[in-house]
Protein backbone atom coordinates (compact mmCIF):
# COMPACT_ATOMS: atom_id res chain seq x y z
CA UNK A 1 0.00 0.00 0.00
CA UNK A 2 1.48 3.51 -0.74
CA UNK A 3 -0.44 7.06 -0.66
CA UNK A 4 -0.13 8.89 -4.01
CA UNK A 5 0.69 12.10 -2.11
CA UNK A 6 1.91 13.51 1.36
CA UNK A 7 -1.89 15.25 1.59
CA UNK A 8 -3.94 11.69 1.58
CA UNK A 9 -1.33 11.44 5.49
CA UNK A 10 -3.26 14.10 7.15
CA UNK A 11 -5.39 12.84 9.87
CA UNK A 12 -5.87 9.76 11.72
CA UNK A 13 -3.20 10.81 14.27
CA UNK A 14 -2.52 8.34 17.68
CA UNK A 15 -4.11 8.80 21.52
CA UNK A 16 -1.55 8.51 23.77
CA UNK A 17 -1.89 8.17 28.12
CA UNK A 18 0.14 10.60 29.60
CA UNK A 19 1.35 9.39 33.04
CA UNK A 20 4.15 11.18 34.95
CA UNK A 21 3.35 14.91 34.35
CA UNK A 22 -0.57 14.23 35.60
CA UNK A 23 0.29 12.04 38.36
CA UNK A 24 -2.10 13.91 40.41
CA UNK A 25 -4.79 14.48 38.25
CA UNK A 26 -7.63 11.82 39.13
CA UNK A 27 -9.08 11.38 35.51
CA UNK A 28 -7.42 9.41 32.73
CA UNK A 29 -5.72 12.05 30.54
CA UNK A 30 -5.07 11.21 27.01
CA UNK A 31 -3.15 12.86 24.02
CA UNK A 32 -3.88 13.44 20.66
CA UNK A 33 -0.61 14.27 19.37
CA UNK A 34 -1.16 15.85 16.31
CA UNK A 35 2.16 16.12 15.19
CA UNK A 36 2.39 12.60 13.39
CA UNK A 37 0.69 15.00 10.67
CA UNK A 38 2.90 15.70 7.56
CA UNK A 39 3.46 19.58 8.82
CA UNK A 40 3.53 18.24 12.69
CA UNK A 41 0.54 19.99 13.50
CA UNK A 42 -3.15 19.90 13.74
CA UNK A 43 -3.71 22.92 11.47
CA UNK A 44 -2.92 20.43 8.13
CA UNK A 45 -6.27 19.17 8.64
CA UNK A 46 -7.97 22.98 8.14
CA UNK A 47 -5.81 23.94 5.81
CA UNK A 48 -6.78 20.90 3.43
CA UNK A 49 -10.16 21.57 3.97
CA UNK A 50 -9.77 25.15 3.56
CA UNK A 51 -8.14 24.64 0.18
CA UNK A 52 -10.10 22.00 -1.67
CA UNK A 53 -13.35 24.44 -0.93
CA UNK A 54 -11.85 27.25 -2.35
CA UNK A 55 -10.93 25.43 -5.61
CA UNK A 56 -14.77 23.86 -5.53
CA UNK A 57 -16.11 27.26 -4.93
CA UNK A 58 -13.51 28.84 -8.00
CA UNK A 59 -12.15 31.41 -5.44
CA UNK A 60 -8.76 29.43 -5.99
CA UNK A 61 -7.91 28.72 -9.89
CA UNK A 62 -4.40 26.73 -11.61
CA UNK A 63 -1.40 28.29 -11.01
CA UNK A 64 -3.19 31.48 -8.20
CA UNK A 65 -1.63 32.33 -4.86
CA UNK A 66 -2.58 31.16 -1.59
CA UNK A 67 -2.19 34.64 0.84
CA UNK A 68 -3.02 33.60 5.04
CA UNK A 69 -2.11 35.34 8.18
CA UNK A 70 -0.85 32.86 10.37
CA UNK A 71 1.00 31.93 13.35
CA UNK A 72 3.05 29.78 11.34
CA UNK A 73 1.56 26.00 11.55
CA UNK A 74 -1.55 27.00 9.43
CA UNK A 75 0.41 28.52 7.26
CA UNK A 76 2.42 25.56 7.23
CA UNK A 77 -0.09 23.11 6.28
CA UNK A 78 -1.14 25.56 3.34
CA UNK A 79 2.57 25.41 2.09
CA UNK A 80 2.13 22.10 1.84
CA UNK A 81 -1.36 21.69 0.36
CA UNK A 82 0.29 24.15 -2.14
CA UNK A 83 3.44 22.58 -3.07
CA UNK A 84 1.11 19.49 -4.13
CA UNK A 85 -1.45 21.28 -5.73
CA UNK A 86 0.57 24.18 -7.59
CA UNK A 87 0.44 27.17 -5.69
CA UNK A 88 2.55 29.87 -5.05
CA UNK A 89 1.98 30.93 -1.39
CA UNK A 90 2.75 34.36 1.12
CA UNK A 91 2.29 34.56 4.13
CA UNK A 92 1.79 37.51 6.34
CA UNK A 93 2.90 36.72 10.40
CA UNK A 94 3.74 38.30 13.91
CA UNK A 95 7.06 39.37 14.65
CA UNK A 96 6.36 36.98 18.15
CA UNK A 97 6.51 33.84 15.91
CA UNK A 98 9.61 31.93 16.42
CA UNK A 99 12.36 32.01 13.71
CA UNK A 100 11.93 28.25 13.25
CA UNK A 101 8.56 28.88 12.10
CA UNK A 102 9.13 31.23 9.70
CA UNK A 103 12.77 29.36 7.99
CA UNK A 104 10.15 26.37 7.46
CA UNK A 105 7.59 28.16 5.54
CA UNK A 106 10.25 29.48 3.46
CA UNK A 107 11.95 25.95 3.05
CA UNK A 108 8.71 25.01 1.42
CA UNK A 109 9.07 28.31 -1.15
CA UNK A 110 7.00 30.26 0.51
CA UNK A 111 7.38 34.32 1.05
CA UNK A 112 6.78 35.60 4.35
CA UNK A 113 6.11 38.78 5.50
CA UNK A 114 6.80 39.43 9.27
CA UNK A 115 4.65 42.34 10.42
CA UNK A 116 4.31 43.67 14.37
CA UNK A 117 2.50 42.21 16.83
CA UNK A 118 1.54 45.27 18.89
CA UNK A 119 -0.41 46.77 16.62
CA UNK A 120 -4.18 46.60 16.64
CA UNK A 121 -6.45 44.04 14.20
CA UNK A 122 -7.56 47.11 11.74
CA UNK A 123 -3.97 49.04 12.05
CA UNK A 124 -2.41 48.60 8.09
CA UNK A 125 0.87 46.88 9.73
CA UNK A 126 -0.84 44.33 11.26
CA UNK A 127 -0.88 41.17 9.89
CA UNK A 128 -4.30 40.48 8.79
CA UNK A 129 -4.97 43.77 7.35
CA UNK A 130 -1.35 43.26 5.21
CA UNK A 131 -3.01 39.84 4.06
CA UNK A 132 -6.35 41.18 3.25
CA UNK A 133 -4.59 44.12 1.38
CA UNK A 134 -1.97 41.46 -0.75
CA UNK A 135 -5.24 39.49 -1.70
CA UNK A 136 -7.01 42.53 -3.10
CA UNK A 137 -3.75 43.98 -4.87
CA UNK A 138 -2.72 40.16 -6.38
CA UNK A 139 -4.56 39.06 -8.96
CA UNK A 140 -5.65 35.16 -8.76
CA UNK A 141 -5.07 35.10 -5.14
CA UNK A 142 -6.66 33.99 -2.36
CA UNK A 143 -6.56 35.05 1.33
CA UNK A 144 -7.57 32.08 3.41
CA UNK A 145 -8.90 34.02 6.67
CA UNK A 146 -8.65 30.88 8.95
CA UNK A 147 -10.42 32.89 11.66
CA UNK A 148 -13.41 33.07 10.08
CA UNK A 149 -13.27 31.03 6.88
CA UNK A 150 -15.80 28.18 8.67
CA UNK A 151 -14.26 25.37 6.65
CA UNK A 152 -11.98 25.66 9.43
CA UNK A 153 -14.23 24.08 11.94
CA UNK A 154 -15.82 21.95 9.89
CA UNK A 155 -12.45 20.09 8.82
CA UNK A 156 -12.20 19.15 12.48
CA UNK A 157 -15.91 18.39 13.00
CA UNK A 158 -15.31 15.91 10.08
CA UNK A 159 -11.99 14.37 11.15
CA UNK A 160 -10.91 14.92 14.69
CA UNK A 161 -14.23 14.79 16.35
CA UNK A 162 -15.47 11.58 14.72
CA UNK A 163 -11.48 10.19 15.54
CA UNK A 164 -11.60 10.66 19.52
CA UNK A 165 -14.91 9.08 19.78
CA UNK A 166 -13.86 6.22 17.55
CA UNK A 167 -10.57 6.10 19.52
CA UNK A 168 -11.94 6.48 22.73
CA UNK A 169 -15.29 4.16 22.10
CA UNK A 170 -17.48 6.75 23.23
CA UNK A 171 -16.02 7.12 26.53
CA UNK A 172 -14.37 10.99 26.64
CA UNK A 173 -16.08 12.63 29.09
CA UNK A 174 -13.96 15.97 28.66
CA UNK A 175 -12.42 17.66 25.87
CA UNK A 176 -9.53 20.63 26.23
CA UNK A 177 -7.79 22.37 23.90
CA UNK A 178 -6.03 25.96 23.24
CA UNK A 179 -8.16 28.29 21.59
CA UNK A 180 -6.82 30.59 18.83
CA UNK A 181 -8.80 30.77 15.82
CA UNK A 182 -11.03 28.43 17.49
CA UNK A 183 -11.80 25.75 15.04
CA UNK A 184 -10.24 23.12 16.37
CA UNK A 185 -12.51 23.42 19.86
CA UNK A 186 -15.44 24.20 17.97
CA UNK A 187 -15.57 21.90 15.25
CA UNK A 188 -14.55 18.99 17.41
CA UNK A 189 -16.46 19.75 20.24
CA UNK A 190 -19.67 20.28 18.14
CA UNK A 191 -18.85 16.89 17.12
CA UNK A 192 -18.46 15.18 20.66
CA UNK A 193 -21.37 16.83 21.90
CA UNK A 194 -23.68 15.79 19.40
CA UNK A 195 -22.63 11.79 20.27
CA UNK A 196 -23.27 12.74 24.11
CA UNK A 197 -24.11 16.18 25.47
CA UNK A 198 -22.60 15.45 28.58
CA UNK A 199 -19.37 15.72 27.34
CA UNK A 200 -17.89 18.89 28.83
CA UNK A 201 -15.77 20.90 25.77
CA UNK A 202 -12.97 23.33 28.26
CA UNK A 203 -11.05 26.34 26.55
CA UNK A 204 -7.57 27.12 27.54
CA UNK A 205 -7.17 30.72 27.23
CA UNK A 206 -4.00 32.93 27.93
CA UNK A 207 -3.44 36.09 29.37
CA UNK A 208 -3.80 39.26 27.36
CA UNK A 209 -6.90 37.39 25.19
CA UNK A 210 -10.56 38.11 24.87
CA UNK A 211 -12.04 35.10 25.14
CA UNK A 212 -12.48 33.94 28.77
CA UNK A 213 -14.06 37.68 29.59
CA UNK A 214 -16.09 37.77 26.55
CA UNK A 215 -17.57 33.46 27.22
CA UNK A 216 -18.18 34.80 30.68
CA UNK A 217 -20.32 37.98 30.30
CA UNK A 218 -20.30 38.83 27.06
CA UNK A 219 -18.40 41.94 26.49
CA UNK A 220 -15.17 42.80 24.32
CA UNK A 221 -13.23 44.02 26.68
CA UNK A 222 -10.49 46.02 25.35
CA UNK A 223 -8.56 46.41 28.51
CA UNK A 224 -8.37 42.11 28.46
CA UNK A 225 -5.98 43.01 25.72
CA UNK A 226 -1.96 43.45 25.80
CA UNK A 227 1.07 41.73 24.25
CA UNK A 228 1.82 37.89 25.65
CA UNK A 229 4.13 35.79 24.29
CA UNK A 230 2.54 32.20 24.24
CA UNK A 231 2.16 31.59 20.63
CA UNK A 232 -0.87 29.73 18.97
CA UNK A 233 -4.04 30.38 21.66
CA UNK A 234 -5.20 33.92 22.11
CA UNK A 235 -6.67 36.23 20.20
CA UNK A 236 -7.37 40.05 20.69
CA UNK A 237 -10.52 39.32 18.13
CA UNK A 238 -13.42 36.91 18.30
CA UNK A 239 -13.04 35.02 14.96
CA UNK A 240 -16.35 33.32 13.65
CA UNK A 241 -14.53 30.00 14.10
CA UNK A 242 -14.86 30.30 17.82
CA UNK A 243 -18.41 28.56 18.95
CA UNK A 244 -19.25 29.61 22.16
CA UNK A 245 -22.05 27.95 22.72
CA UNK A 246 -19.89 24.70 22.32
CA UNK A 247 -17.35 25.62 24.41
CA UNK A 248 -18.25 25.09 28.63
CA UNK A 249 -15.25 26.93 30.26
CA UNK A 250 -12.15 28.76 29.54
CA UNK A 251 -9.21 28.58 31.49
CA UNK A 252 -6.25 31.44 31.36
CA UNK A 253 -2.97 29.87 31.83
CA UNK A 254 0.45 32.58 32.12
CA UNK A 255 3.37 32.44 29.42
CA UNK A 256 5.43 30.80 32.49
CA UNK A 257 3.65 27.91 33.29
CA UNK A 258 2.34 27.02 29.80
CA UNK A 259 6.37 27.36 28.69
CA UNK A 260 7.38 25.04 31.88
CA UNK A 261 4.81 22.51 31.45
CA UNK A 262 5.57 21.81 27.81
CA UNK A 263 9.28 20.87 28.94
CA UNK A 264 8.23 18.98 31.56
CA UNK A 265 6.05 17.30 28.52
CA UNK A 266 9.44 17.03 27.07
CA UNK A 267 11.63 15.47 29.98
CA UNK A 268 8.70 13.12 31.82
CA UNK A 269 7.00 11.66 28.76
CA UNK A 270 9.27 12.00 25.95
CA UNK A 271 6.66 14.21 23.49
CA UNK A 272 8.12 16.98 22.18
CA UNK A 273 5.53 19.55 22.07
CA UNK A 274 4.66 23.56 21.11
CA UNK A 275 4.20 26.40 23.67
CA UNK A 276 0.08 25.93 23.24
CA UNK A 277 0.34 22.23 24.84
CA UNK A 278 2.22 23.24 27.79
CA UNK A 279 -0.64 25.86 28.13
CA UNK A 280 -3.31 23.06 27.48
CA UNK A 281 -2.04 20.89 30.01
CA UNK A 282 -1.16 23.56 32.75
CA UNK A 283 -4.91 24.51 32.53
CA UNK A 284 -6.09 20.82 32.61
CA UNK A 285 -3.77 20.84 35.95
CA UNK A 286 -5.71 24.08 37.37
CA UNK A 287 -9.11 22.38 36.39
CA UNK A 288 -7.90 18.99 38.24
CA UNK A 289 -10.35 19.30 41.20
CA UNK A 290 -13.70 19.35 38.50
CA UNK A 291 -12.16 15.61 37.31
CA UNK A 292 -13.02 12.39 38.97
CA UNK A 293 -11.66 8.84 38.79
CA UNK A 294 -13.90 7.97 35.98
CA UNK A 295 -13.43 10.75 33.82
CA UNK A 296 -11.85 10.22 30.08
CA UNK A 297 -10.19 13.46 28.92
CA UNK A 298 -8.63 14.05 25.75
CA UNK A 299 -6.12 16.74 25.41
CA UNK A 300 -6.13 17.88 21.77
CA UNK A 301 -2.38 19.60 20.90
CA UNK A 302 -1.13 21.57 18.01
CA UNK A 303 1.92 21.29 17.20
CA UNK A 304 5.51 19.93 17.48
CA UNK A 305 9.12 21.24 19.46
CA UNK A 306 10.51 21.24 16.42
CA UNK A 307 9.22 24.83 16.11
CA UNK A 308 10.25 26.51 19.29
CA UNK A 309 14.11 24.86 20.21
CA UNK A 310 15.01 29.07 20.10
CA UNK A 311 12.93 29.69 22.69
CA UNK A 312 11.07 27.67 25.58
CA UNK A 313 13.54 24.93 24.67
CA UNK A 314 16.06 27.67 25.26
CA UNK A 315 17.51 27.53 28.37
CA UNK A 316 18.92 31.47 27.60
CA UNK A 317 15.64 32.33 26.29
CA UNK A 318 13.59 31.19 29.36
CA UNK A 319 16.01 32.29 32.36
CA UNK A 320 15.92 35.78 30.00
CA UNK A 321 12.52 35.83 30.86
CA UNK A 322 12.28 34.38 34.58
CA UNK A 323 10.86 31.22 33.65
CA UNK A 324 13.22 29.34 34.58
CA UNK A 325 14.01 29.92 38.07
CA UNK A 326 15.35 26.25 39.10
CA UNK A 327 19.06 26.91 40.05
CA UNK A 328 21.57 24.35 37.50
CA UNK A 329 23.02 21.29 39.73
CA UNK A 330 25.84 19.32 38.55
CA UNK A 331 24.02 17.07 37.42
CA UNK A 332 22.60 19.59 34.50
CA UNK A 333 26.42 20.78 34.11
CA UNK A 334 27.53 17.06 33.08
CA UNK A 335 24.41 16.40 30.51
CA UNK A 336 25.52 19.50 28.81
CA UNK A 337 28.84 18.50 29.02
CA UNK A 338 28.03 14.91 27.52
CA UNK A 339 29.67 11.81 27.95
CA UNK A 340 33.33 11.83 28.40
CA UNK A 341 36.33 9.03 29.57
CA UNK A 342 37.47 9.51 33.05
CA UNK A 343 41.22 10.18 32.69
CA UNK A 344 43.56 9.77 35.48
CA UNK A 345 46.56 8.36 36.22
CA UNK A 346 48.88 6.36 38.47
CA UNK A 347 51.23 7.59 40.91
CA UNK A 348 53.70 5.56 39.86
CA UNK A 349 53.54 6.60 35.99
CA UNK A 350 56.35 8.83 34.69
CA UNK A 351 55.59 13.05 34.57
CA UNK A 352 56.14 12.10 30.57
CA UNK A 353 53.15 9.86 30.61
CA UNK A 354 50.95 12.47 32.36
CA UNK A 355 51.97 15.18 29.84
CA UNK A 356 51.40 12.61 27.13
CA UNK A 357 47.46 11.87 28.21
CA UNK A 358 46.80 15.26 28.58
CA UNK A 359 48.35 16.23 25.28
CA UNK A 360 46.35 13.89 24.01
CA UNK A 361 42.48 14.47 25.40
CA UNK A 362 43.65 18.53 25.61
CA UNK A 363 42.56 18.57 29.16
CA UNK A 364 44.52 20.02 31.29
CA UNK A 365 44.44 18.77 35.04
CA UNK A 366 43.87 15.43 36.18
CA UNK A 367 43.19 12.98 39.17
CA UNK A 368 46.40 10.70 40.29
CA UNK A 369 45.27 7.45 41.33
CA UNK A 370 46.94 4.64 43.97
CA UNK A 371 45.06 1.33 44.12
CA UNK A 372 41.82 2.55 42.57
CA UNK A 373 41.46 5.49 45.30
CA UNK A 374 42.18 9.51 44.27
CA UNK A 375 45.18 10.26 46.18
CA UNK A 376 46.05 13.56 44.31
CA UNK A 377 46.15 15.31 41.55
CA UNK A 378 48.14 16.90 38.61
CA UNK A 379 47.39 19.60 36.50
CA UNK A 380 49.34 21.82 34.14
CA UNK A 381 50.69 24.75 36.26
CA UNK A 382 52.36 22.00 38.94
CA UNK A 383 53.23 20.11 35.46
CA UNK A 384 55.23 23.06 34.15
CA UNK A 385 57.01 24.17 36.96
CA UNK A 386 57.96 20.62 37.39
CA UNK A 387 60.05 21.10 33.26
CA UNK A 388 61.18 24.39 33.66
CA UNK A 389 62.83 23.43 36.75
CA UNK A 390 64.05 20.15 35.69
CA UNK A 391 64.69 20.48 31.98
CA UNK A 392 67.28 17.58 31.72
CA UNK A 393 65.09 15.72 33.21
CA UNK A 394 62.86 14.39 30.01
CA UNK A 395 59.71 13.96 32.27
CA UNK A 396 61.40 10.42 34.29
CA UNK A 397 60.03 11.39 37.80
CA UNK A 398 56.71 10.11 39.05
CA UNK A 399 54.00 11.74 39.13
CA UNK A 400 53.95 11.33 43.39
CA UNK A 401 56.85 13.63 43.26
CA UNK A 402 54.64 16.39 41.49
CA UNK A 403 51.30 15.95 42.30
CA UNK A 404 48.84 18.24 44.29
CA UNK A 405 46.05 17.80 46.50
CA UNK A 406 43.09 15.79 45.51
CA UNK A 407 40.19 17.22 44.17
CA UNK A 408 36.95 17.05 46.04
CA UNK A 409 34.51 14.77 45.36
CA UNK A 410 30.81 15.61 45.26
CA UNK A 411 27.37 14.33 44.35
CA UNK A 412 25.48 15.55 41.17
CA UNK A 413 22.69 16.74 43.23
CA UNK A 414 24.93 19.65 44.28
CA UNK A 415 23.69 23.06 43.23
CA UNK A 416 26.27 25.41 41.20
CA UNK A 417 26.35 28.14 43.92
CA UNK A 418 27.56 25.59 46.31
CA UNK A 419 30.72 24.94 44.47
CA UNK A 420 32.26 27.95 45.82
CA UNK A 421 32.76 26.08 48.86
CA UNK A 422 35.23 23.89 46.68
CA UNK A 423 36.28 25.35 43.73
CA UNK A 424 38.72 28.29 44.14
CA UNK A 425 42.59 29.58 42.85
CA UNK A 426 44.18 26.46 44.01
CA UNK A 427 41.59 23.53 43.14
CA UNK A 428 40.38 24.49 39.68
CA UNK A 429 37.66 21.39 39.17
CA UNK A 430 35.74 18.78 41.23
CA UNK A 431 35.10 14.77 40.96
CA UNK A 432 31.64 14.25 40.76
CA UNK A 433 30.47 10.06 41.63
CA UNK A 434 26.63 10.01 40.22
CA UNK A 435 24.11 7.77 41.02
CA UNK A 436 25.64 4.70 39.05
CA UNK A 437 28.99 4.79 40.81
CA UNK A 438 30.83 6.40 37.75
CA UNK A 439 33.27 8.94 38.42
CA UNK A 440 33.40 12.46 36.01
CA UNK A 441 35.76 15.73 36.68
CA UNK A 442 34.39 18.84 36.49
CA UNK A 443 36.23 21.63 35.90
CA UNK A 444 36.20 25.83 35.70
CA UNK A 445 35.63 25.87 32.14
CA UNK A 446 32.82 23.07 32.02
CA UNK A 447 30.88 25.55 34.42
CA UNK A 448 31.59 28.47 32.64
CA UNK A 449 30.54 26.70 29.84
CA UNK A 450 26.67 25.78 31.31
CA UNK A 451 26.57 28.58 32.39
Amino acid sequence: MYYNNILETIGNTPLVKLNRVVEDIPALVLMKVETFNPGHSIKDRMALKMLLDAEARGDLKPGGTIIECTSGNTGMGLAIAGAVRGYHSIFTTSDKQSKEKIDLLKALGSEVIVCPTNVTPDDPKSYYSVARRLSEEIPNSYWFNQYDNLSNRQAHYESTGPEIWEQTEGKVTHLVVGVGTGGTISGTGRFLKEQNSDIKVWGVDTYGSVFKKYHETGIFDENEIYPYITEGIGEDILPKNVDFDVIDYFEKVTDKDGAVMARRLAKEEGILLGYSAGSALAGLHQLKDRLTKDDVVVLVIHDHGSRYVGKIYNDDWMRERGFLEEELSIKDVLRKKGSQEFISIEVEQKVSEALDLMRQHDISQMPVVKNENIVGSITESNLLNYLLNNPTENGKATVEKIMGEGFPIVTEDVKLSQLRMYINKKINAVLVKDKAGKMHILTQYDILQAM
